[in-house]
């Protein structure tokens, strides 16, 4: 099993992971890397900051070697204007 860390990024604000989860692959980290994103996403879409414009969230994935993917999100809100 190795060591993998979810640094979470909210348009430009980061939040690195001291921690990290034990997982037993890179499948399994991506698979936690999308559920903890789609998390994100659903949170922003119901807390305050569900504001008209783009937003752009990510998880970076490393190991003790470095990156090791990206996963990413972006939606954006476009109200009408009447």
């Amino acid at each position: 099993m190795s060591r993998y860390y979810f640094d979470l990024l909210d348009d430009h604000i980061l939040a690195v992971d001291e921690e990290g989860l034990e997982l037993p692959s890179l499948q399994a980290a991506q698979a936690e890397a999308a559920k903890s994103l789609a998390d994100m996403a659903r949170d922003a879409v119901h807390g305050s900051s569900a504001v008209a414009g783009k937003r752009d969230m990510a998880i970076e994935v490393r190991d003790a070697a470095g990156p090791v993917m990206q996963v990413k999100f972006t939606f954006e809100i476009e109200r009408s204007k009447h």
